[in-house]
């Protein structure tokens, strides 16, 4: 059999995670790592772990991100953005129907059903991804240390992008490097936003949504209170519950969480607005990961940048494991959640079924019942 173009193989492998990737940004990083590592053994253990910490440094969705780093490692520049355009397409174009049936007066109550069966699963995905993490990246007494102090530090509210450069710095400082000035700089660039008074149209959405992808840091749950910041309370371009119905969207279908821009851009202006409110939110996603893909196995070999990436895919590692804990909190309330985690885990753990096939599963089964139950 002659053996698939590596180009192909990218496309392949991010097409059916856009959509079969349920359950948020923690959950995706954990299918790419058992799907990239794991099973085909495209990347090592430390090479994936320098990549999530590459992408949890730039602005953007850093999932999607990630896969578009794994597309450049496996393809270079034509995987880069084929890996990005795979796992972004399906979740637009569902998110996109959606949207179209929720302003033909649709009702959104299967979304949530949805929501609430993958949930519970997220907890044993993103538990299946962290150990094998956890062991790569918590090798010396430092990483351990620097790992506890991130965790307590998202504990008490400091944004991630904060953690994970305050990490970079720690584990530069342990071994008395000079350029913490320098990145230390780099960090409060990276974490000063301006605001911006943009009125409703087209263009203007389109500028709102890339300005607002370019100093964005980590997963899409941090979109809510910036979406409900600007475009409820500022702008008065959405309400409340349409808000609040576009983040379920968002994060109900799989793929990249994000794609609630598609939604709004929707709301707003229809096909046109739509398809400019994700490009807008995506485009920034692209431009970082492209100038930073390059550079990875130069960093590699660089010892200052060596130790900064070591402290950071330390915190990366902390950071993954207080999502699991808010989610656990949030989600374990009762004992159907309960029963949906203990059956997750025996049919991954056990069973060693595929996660990305039990969270499709689960979202299948929500989708079901709310069916049946109306």
């Amino acid at each position: 059999m002659t053996p698939r173009h590596p180009l192909f193989d990218v496309i392949l492998l991010f097409t059916r995670l856009g959509f079969t990737a349920f359950g948020g940004p923690a959950a995706h990083v954990a299918m790419i790592e058992r799907e990239c590592v794991r099973r085909r053994a495209w990347l090592t253990r430390e090479q994936f772990l320098d990549l999530l910490g590459i992408a949890n440094l730039i602005p953007g969705p850093t999932s999607t991100e990630l896969a578009m780093h794994v597309g450049y490692h496996r393809a270079g520049w034509a995987g880069l953005s084929a890996a990005g355009i795979a796992f972004i397409a399906p979740a637009a174009l569902m998110v996109g129907l959606l949207a179209a049936l929720y302003v033909r007066g649709a009702d959104v109550t299967v979304v949530r059903s949805v929501l609430l069966a993958v949930q519970p699963v997220v907890l044993v995905v993103v538990l299946d991804a962290i150990l094998p993490l956890a062991r790569t990246a918590l090798r010396t007494p430092p990483t351990m240390v620097i790992a506890v102090a991130s965790l307590v530090a998202a504990a008490a509210g400091v944004p991630a992008i904060a953690v994970l450069l305050l990490a970079g710095l720690a584990s530069l400082v342990a071994h008395r490097t000079a350029l913490m000035t320098l990145v230390a700089a780099l960090g409060v660039a990276a974490i000063v936003s301006a605001q911006s008074t943009v009125a409703p149209g087209g263009w203007d959405i389109f500028q709102y949504f890339a300005r607002t992808g370019s100093l964005l840091f980590g997963s899409g749950y941090v979109l809510l209170p910036v979406l409900e910041h600007d475009l409820v309370h500022e702008r008065g371009w959405l309400t409340n519950t349409q808000l609040v119905d576009a983040v379920a969207v968002g994060q109900a279908t799989p793929g990249p969480v994000f794609t609630t821009a598609t939604f709004v851009g929707y709301l707003m202006g229809g096909v046109p607005t739509a398809v400019l409110a994700t490009v807008g939110m995506f485009l920034p996603a692209f431009v970082c990961s492209a100038l930073s893909a390059a550079h990875v196995r130069r960093l590699r070999t660089f010892a200052p940048a060596q130790r900064f990436l070591a402290g950071v895919n330390a915190a990366a590692v902390a950071l993954i494991g207080w999502v699991l804990i808010t989610l656990g909190r949030e989600v374990l309330v009762g004992p159907l959640p309960i029963i949906i985690v203990a059956g997750a885990g025996a049919l991954v753990f056990v069973g060693r079924i595929n996660p990305g096939f039990v969270l499709a599963g689960a979202a299948l089964l929500g989708g079901l019942v709310s069916l049946v139950g109306n």
